[in-house]
């Protein structure tokens, strides 16, 4: 099986030994190779980029398409990829966004921003228990099912919410119009992983901004999109969000001159929360070629009307 490395020269050094050392240890005979001839091509490792094939058209024999990205909103609408398509699902890309999701969400919790504030000052303010601030995890995939568990582990009642039903133990999961307005009304924490589709842009909006009780905390390491910008800084400016953290943008790198940058009670990461490991990743690479080989169900598939 000829594999394309067309994830840009910039990830081989980092990808390159960890998907050799996964292929031999799966007993896999892959020539792995970053440049060939497009009708050769059994099976292709992509991620977006200007390096990266944006014609699928010429690749007639491959079979696969397998993505290093978790999110596949840059992809999934070219008309020229026919072939299946699947998003990475990396356990150490959830670990990453749960270590990231929990620091924030706990930072918000016991009022941190406030203690370095005070810090020329004895000024005691005792925060509650986590018990007793309801955390809304919007997504549920899964990155939310992993972060709303880990959530729900410290103490924090979770309120879950999908566009459509899910069940997981310990998190009150809801769905739909009025299953996300019966989640913010009540949550003082919310954290947003819902995937970039038509039908999730702008789910924070001034609308649904103005459902949560006051002063309430938003953290997102989902999608840019995932909130209306200009609601957000009208909901800051008049104190119904007391605080956001934003790790994702509509357009990245953030322009310099954003209000993001200097908004008191913004904070900005350069989308860090969760990175695809090249160790990990490449494990779950190769379990979908080991797949592909033995004619097996792939793993992740992309289906292509919901958009991921």
């Amino acid at each position: 099986m000829k594999v394309l490395f067309a994830a840009g020269e910039s990830r081989w050094p980092a990808y390159e030994a960890p998907l050799r050392a996964a292929l031999a240890e799966a007993g896999l005979d892959v020539d792995l190779v970053r440049d060939a001839a497009p009708e050769t091509v059994d099976a292709m490792i992509y991620a977006p980029g200007g390096e990266t094939p944006d014609d699928f058209t010429p690749y007639t024999a491959c079979r696969a398409v397998l993505s290093l990205w978790a999110g596949v909103e840059k992809i999934v609408g070219n008309r020229t990829l026919t072939q299946p398509l699947c998003r990475m699902v990396d356990p150490g890309l959830t670990e990453g966004m749960v270590e990231y999701v929990t620091g924030h969400a706990l930072r918000y919790h016991l009022g941190i921003d406030r203690v370095l504030a005070t810090q020329d000052r004895w000024e005691p303010v005792v925060p509650p228990l986590a018990r007793e601030r309801p955390v809304a995890v919007l997504g549920l995939g899964a990155l939310g099912a992993a972060c709303a568990g880990a959530l729900a582990g410290l103490g924090f009642p979770v309120l879950g919410w999908s566009r459509t039903p899910k069940d997981l133990p310990g998190i009150a999961c809801h769905h739909g119009r009025d299953g996300l307005k019966a989640v913010l009304s009540r949550a003082q924490i919310v954290v947003t992983l819902l995937p970039a589709t038509p039908g999730t842009e702008n789910t924070l909006n001034a609308e649904t901004l103005g459902w949560l009780p006051k002063g309430a905390a938003i953290i997102n390491p989902g999608r840019g999109p995932l909130i209306d910008d200009e609601a957000l800084l009208a909901a800051l400016a008049s104190g119904q969000v007391g605080a956001a953290t934003l790790d994702v943008f509509r357009v990245e790198p953030l322009p310099p001159d954003h209000p993001y940058w200097a908004h008191p009670k913004v904070t900005v990461t350069p989308h860090i929360a969760a990175e695809t490991r090249a160790v990990t990743a490449a494990r779950v690479v190769v379990e979908n070629l080991r797949r592909l080989s033995a004619g097996e169900p792939l793993l992740h598939l992309v289906d292509r009307a919901e958009g991921y």
